[in-house]
């Protein structure tokens, strides 16, 4: 699976970060530079995640999953989200006891020096990483790609406060910054847990896609016809929807069958990726039976009554 040298890429270079900036904190003994090397262990971790996550999503539909396996990309962000909290809870750990006691930092060069050459992979590897889950809609690929971009920022961070520190003597900037760098890594963390919780719970897709596709099934329907009860999801990189279309009650079986398949090419060919099931049904006594009609449906409370 081409996707699967993505994981690795990111597990090489967890790898070479994790080295990299524990040789910078032995140089100097800034916990702002050992938290920025915790963080670098969850990468590793996660890359580890990612790799299982794109191998297992990875597998056709079968009688047990009929859907597909790409839902294990949500467990995935899940899992990372909970190893960022693991880590921030760390970070944080080091640094307090800092604040009561700081230490001098020591050989300020060569420590940042090696921290700047872990940005360098992290930043190289996260385009590449954010760029494919652009083309793929991977949400393991963009999770782990965001993760390593957020730590790109986070070491510039401790090295500017570093160096900082060094040049001015103020050795509490050290567990300041370990502390801000704690608080950071928390939000991402948070925020990864609370994209995945939405993927596990069939959160419908977003306005923007909801309206494309509003637009492709009303360009295909004639007069008299209407449609409702859209209800839509993610599953993986694949958008997931269900319509019906309420359609004269004198038309044939065939022609509601050609209409159904014409509206699923034309959503799909609106929205890359996405896979319709349309459910034909007469449009007589639908009207005022307290059903959503038409561009009601997935729409705020204020347009819905507009519509009427």
């Amino acid at each position: 699976m081409p996707q699967l040298r993505w994981a690795l890429l990111s597990i090489l270079a967890a790898v070479t970060t994790i080295g990299l900036k524990l040789l910078a904190y032995q140089l100097t003994g800034s916990v702002a530079m050992l938290s920025d090397a915790l963080e670098s262990l969850v990468n590793l971790a996660a890359a580890l995640v990612l790799l299982f996550a794109l191998w297992f999503g990875s597998m056709p539909p079968d009688d047990t999953h009929s859907y597909g396996h790409e839902k294990v990309e949500f467990f995935a962000s899940g899992f990372e989200g909970a190893l960022i909290l693991f880590a921030a809870g760390g970070i944080l750990a080091t640094a307090i006891p800092r604040l009561v006691a700081p230490a001098a930092i020591e050989q300020v060069g060569p420590g940042v020096a090696l921290s700047l050459a872990a940005t360098g992979v992290n930043f190289v590897t996260a385009r590449l990483l954010l760029h494919q889950a652009k083309l793929s809609r991977s949400l393991a690929l963009e999770t782990d790609g965001r993760h390593l971009l957020s730590d790109v920022y986070t070491t510039v961070g401790v090295v500017l406060g570093v160096v900082l520190a060094w040049i001015t003597g103020i050795q509490v900037l050290d567990p300041l910054i370990a502390l801000l760098v704690g608080l950071l890594i928390l939000r991402t963390g948070a925020d990864l847990l609370r994209r995945s919780v939405h993927g596990l719970m069939d959160r419908s897709l977003g306005e923007d896609e909801l309206k494309v596709i509003h637009a492709a099934i009303g360009a295909e329907l004639r007069d008299g016809m209407t449609f409702h009860q859209l209800r839509t999801r993610r599953v993986g990189p694949r958008r997931l929807a269900d319509v019906h279309l309420l359609v004269p009650g004198e038309l044939s079986v065939r022609e509601g069958h050609d209409l159904a398949t014409t509206v699923e090419a034309a959503v799909a060919a609106a929205l890359a990726d996405s896979e319709v099931t349309v459910h034909v049904e007469p449009v007589e006594g639908q009207r005022g039976a307290g059903h959503l009609l038409e561009s009601e449906v997935n729409l705020p409370e204020s347009e819905v009554n507009a519509s009427r």
